[in-house]
């Protein structure tokens, strides 16, 4: 079974690198369409029989059909055609919007042999049609009795044409079947069908009964089914947990194959087929036993699960023998651990140019996956802002530098203050927001400049302690080291200013990819989770929910690689202008110095003192500066 599901998925890979070849709307009144695949590689290698007018069941749920809120009442719009030309028969045995299930039976006219993969389209979207389900037009004429135990039957109600309905029942309709709802039966009575042409057992023909059961406690003789006309009978009975298939004819002789053992508490598909000269026995498609037997025609009365206690679904006879291939097919087909019938890719609006795949990601995302995609599009809002805000203001303040410095370069040391202006509240409160500042802010005297502020911080200091800043005698080193420390200061308090903010790029360069790690982590385990209570493990019901997960990780991603390149673009400027300060500081030192010079040499009386302290000072900040431009 792992290695026909692996050629079944490494199939469907492969189809789907191959290009598609849109088909020509059936009919523009259904707005949407769906294909399907028909893999009979999915019921094993050794299948090589081309079988007609196959039912089929098809099991609908959110990991392979997610647009159940789009179906009109009941899937009354449901339609199955063949080469969008050619309308299937179908049957809805249940469709719930609410719990996203849907359970429907499609008439196939052939499932070829040997044959990977036969093509059909599945329509819907059309709230105004009418209900176009046919139960009995799914079934051939050979298939003389179905019951499909629907919620509600006091009796259970034959869904061929035939409509050979039960006369008397002791069993309840239980919701929890195999294929919705199924028989209980309690071990005091079972199901009675009267005698009919259409039950009539010929030696030609044969005849074949099939079930799925679900057994929980040994049993003592019970019979799951008995097909009996006076002396003549076919009994299927079981005994502990172990069935047996018998035939008796007409002349008293009795045949009985060898005990088979059942899984308690599983659900198994149980078939019996009486041939001419055989009896034959299968367990989930596969036979389990065999004995010699001469067939007599008969025209039988059947009794279905007389003291048994257990459930039963789907009981269907038919009055002819079903081959190995049939059977097989229809246990994989109504098994949710096969896959025969694939669904692919949804297309809309009667379109040619295929599906939208960035709609199917969308339309596939669980409500985890649109939480963490949420959280990554507040983060790149957040990113989108810092980055814009912050940019601007660095083109700004590289601008306003430039035409300070310009100016300052004109200036000489007897008017070092000739630029200083004193600064407003309402200038201040813009200048603390990036984005406003290069905005709405002012820029007629340098406002968006560090090298400015620095500037003025300096120019302040020398005002308020030393009067027009000139007249220190002696300059010591103490009064030296409170300016420079004044303009450090000033240094820092612009550094932090031009950092503002840049942590929120970090925050998105590492927390992005996590977050949406986190949602595609989530999006497996539920479509995993989905799985495993359906059972179809396809690849066209996996990559939708695959394909919604990894959409997490791709949100993650596109936060955190432009936040990237901006933090690595944004932080070397914010270098570059940092490093300038620096270099200003050096110069506005070396200015006070030369303008104390030019005092002395001006005016003999005053007396300058340039103490060691002073000029090792001078001397390091001219080392430090001639390190920074090498670097």
């Amino acid at each position: 079974m792992k290695k026909t599901t692996r050629n079944s998925l490494k199939l469907a890979l492969l189809l789907s690198l191959l290009p598609t070849v849109a088909l020509a709307w059936w009919n523009n009144d259904w707005s949407s369409r769906k294909p399907l695949t028909v893999d009979a590689g999915a019921t094993g290698a050794d299948i090589q029989e081309t079988l007609s007018d196959v039912p089929v069941l098809l099991r609908l749920h959110t990991g392979n059909f997610g647009y159940f809120a789009e179906l009109a009442e009941n899937g009354k719009d449901l339609r199955f055609m063949l080469d969008d030309k050619t309308a299937l028969k179908y049957a809805i045995e249940k469709v719930d919007p609410l719990a996203e299930v849907g359970l429907v039976w499609v008439k196939l006219p052939t499932v070829r042999g040997g044959v990977s993969t036969d093509v059909f389209t599945l329509y819907y979207g059309n709230p105004k049609v009418a209900d176009a389900s046919d139960p009995q037009g799914i079934y051939d004429v050979n298939q003389a009795l179905v019951y499909h135990f629907n919620d509600g039957e006091t009796l259970p109600q034959d869904a061929t044409a035939y409509s050979l309905h039960a006369s008397a029942s002791k069993a309840t309709i239980d919701p929890a079947g195999w294929i919705g709802s199924a028989a209980k039966f309690d071990g005091q009575g079972g199901i009675s069908v009267n005698a009919a042409p259409a039950l009539a057992i010929t030696p030609d023909s044969g005849w074949t009964f099939t079930t799925w059961a679900k057994i929980d406690q040994a049993q003592t003789n019970a019979v799951l089914v008995q097909a009996k006309e006076g002396a003549a009978e076919i009994t299927l009975t079981l005994q502990g947990s172990a069935i047996t298939a018998s035939y008796q004819g007409v002349g008293g002789g009795v045949s009985q194959t060898l005990p088979a053992n059942l899984q308690l508490g599983q659900w198994q598909q149980i078939a019996l087929v009486a041939q001419a000269d055989r009896l034959t026995l299968y367990l989930n498609g596969q036979a389990v036993g065999n004995t010699a037997i001469k067939l007599a025609a008969m025209n039988p009365s059947v009794s279905i699960g007389q003291g048994l206690t257990g459930l039963l679904d789907e009981v269907q006879i038919a009055k002819q023998a079903r081959s190995p291939d049939w059977l097989k097919l229809q246990f994989r087909s109504q098994s949710p651990d096969f896959s025969v019938l694939n669904l692919g890719q949804d297309e809309t609006g009667g379109s040619a140019e295929g599906p939208n795949y960035f709609v199917i990601i969308l339309q596939s995302l669980t409500v985890d996956g649109w939480v963490v995609i949420a959280l990554c599009g507040v983060m790149l809002v957040i990113s989108l802002l810092v980055m814009i805000g912050k940019g601007l203001a660095l083109r700004r303040a590289g601008k306003d530098n430039a035409a300070f410095l310009k100016q300052y370069r004109n200036v000489d040391a007897a008017h070092l203050d000739a630029l200083d202006r004193e600064e407003n509240e309402d200038e201040q409160e813009v200048n603390d927001s990036d984005f406003l500042a290069a905005i709405v802010g002012k820029h007629d005297h340098f406002q968006s400049s560090p090298i400015y502020h620095i500037y003025h911080a300096g120019v302040h200091e020398l005002k308020v302690n030393f009067g027009d800043g000139m007249g220190v005698t002696p300059l010591t080193a103490e009064a030296l080291n409170l300016v420079r420390t004044r303009l450090d200061a000033a240094v820092v308090r612009e550094s932090q200013k031009l950092n503002k903010n840049m942590v929120l790029l970090t925050i998105a360069i590492s927390g992005g990819p996590f977050l949406g790690l986190l949602g595609t982590v989530m999006g497996v385990m539920i479509t995993f989770a989905v799985i495993a209570a359906t059972g179809d493990v396809n690849i066209n019901s996996i990559a939708p929910g695959i394909s919604g997960a990894l959409a997490a990780t791709v949100a993650g991603l596109a936060v955190a690689i432009p936040a990237l390149f901006a933090y690595n673009y944004l932080l070397t400027q914010i270098k570059d202008i940092t490093a300038d300060m620096h270099v200003f500081t050096d110069e506005f030192l070396a200015m006070i110095a030369k303008r104390i010079a030019d005092r002395q040499r001006g005016e003999p009386d005053l007396k300058v003192v340039f103490t060691e302290e002073f000029i090792n000072i001078i001397a390091g900040r001219i080392a430090a500066k001639q390190e920074r431009l090498s670097s």
